[in-house]
């Protein structure tokens, strides 16, 4: 994609990211991370946590600005976060600091998800009405693709789900579309089914590349990734990366995955759940285990960690020996912070940040190299 700076250029663009990354040679070497073709910074701000308030909404836009100014160019949001209000705040934020001409739209990498059905402000009345009135009636999915009451992977529900991400937050073109949560199906429909609404959902959302409207997708989860084999909810990586090589060919777009990893949630590290297939010396197909950041890294899939934090909970957890072991990291956020972006495997720690004050103590951390990944290994692989 060129350097052009008027509407041409709708999507986060390699020469745009590597435009925002020379901005800041100032910081550390791997705060930039490279992925097909952009450099993603190692911490993102996500936007699921608040209440639906103007208030709120004005805080966000002051901590994505600020967060753009000081080294973070990765933001995160979804559909039903803030019944619409946090991509609508990203969306005002982007547009305004575009405006301003301090930065242009290909320097920045905007990541929505889609799946639950959202509130628009305010819940409806009649929850089974509204289902009926804007989704069932007009045919983008029938009431058996819709569980719980609040999730739909349908293609022509995810299609109307990416219309309205794209006017919230005033694109024309989203840089990573996640399928999000897709393990809420497991719960009432079996694997095989699943496997085939997946297999649909794909389909659309290489589709929607090809339109221009998204340029990656994938699958954003809490427990999918983290479940073992046997649990309702797991997610087997190999088998995603075959439907979309299957209905993508080699040159498919699913090529992010997110999940929460954290010192109180080190599953997606240290939990052999995930398989890979590869061929021994006689050509036979071996299934070697290993964690989900480790499958990701073989299928050439980035890693983005959403709950670096536990949204606090890891703040008063966090052992001596870890504190010293991240040195020149201080407090328990950067600490925090800085396991999750040295962890090899990861591309960006999302961390919630609607406070001005979080985005200056959480970004000084892009000042500091993460700890070498041998060094990593050493101090935290366990040993038998």
């Amino acid at each position: 994609m060129s350097n052009a700076t008027d509407d041409a250029v709708n999507a986060a663009s390699s020469d745009g990211t590597s435009r925002y990354r020379a901005r800041f040679a100032h910081l550390a070497p791997d705060h930039f991370r490279s992925r097909y073709g952009l450099w993603l910074s190692s911490i993102g701000l996500g936007t699921y946590l608040g209440g639906v308030d103007v208030q709120i909404d004005d805080s966000y836009v002051e901590s994505i600005q600020g967060a753009l100014r000081q080294g973070c160019n990765v933001f995160d949001t979804a559909i039903n976060y803030r019944f619409m209000a946090s991509e609508r705040a990203v969306g005002r934020a982007l547009k305004m600091i575009f405006a301003k001409g301090e930065f242009q739209r290909d320097e920045v990498v905007v990541c929505t998800k889609g799946g639950f059905i959202p509130y628009d402000t305010h819940a409806p009345a009649d929850w089974a009405a509204h289902l009926q009135e804007t989704i069932i009636a007009p045919g983008l999915a029938s009431a058996a693709e819709i569980v719980e009451g609040s999730h739909c992977i349908a293609p022509d529900y995810l299609s109307n789900q990416i219309s309205t991400s794209l006017a919230n937050l005033g694109l024309k073109t989203l840089d990573v579309y996640y399928l999000h949560n897709p393990e809420t199906q497991l719960a009432h429909i079996n694997p095989t089914e699943f496997m085939d609404r997946l297999r649909r959902a794909f389909t659309r959302m290489e589709e929607e590349v090809e339109k221009g409207r998204i340029r990656f997708y994938g699958v954003a989860t809490w427990g999918g990734f983290r479940a073992e084999e046997h649990d309702r909810q797991y997610l087997p990586l190999f088998l995603l990366a075959k439907v979309a090589q299957e209905v993508g060919g080699d040159q498919h777009r699913f090529r992010f995955v997110q999940l929460p990893y954290n010192l109180t949630m080190p599953e997606a590290f240290t939990s052999n759940n995930q398989v890979l297939e590869r061929l021994d010396a006689e050509k036979r197909i071996q299934q070697v285990r290993v964690p989900l950041l480790a499958a990701a890294v073989q299928h050439g899939i980035a890693a983005m960690i959403s709950a670096p934090l536990r949204q606090t909970q890891v703040f008063g957890k966090v052992p001596a020996s870890v504190k010293t072991a991240l040195l020149p990291a201080e407090g328990d956020a950067q600490v925090a912070l800085q396991f999750v972006r040295s962890t090899p495997g990861v591309t960006s720690a999302l961390v919630g940040m609607r406070r001005v004050e979080h985005v200056e103590e959480n970004l000084a951390l892009a000042a500091i190299d993460p700890l070498p990944q041998k060094e990593f290994l050493k101090r935290f692989t366990r040993r038998p």
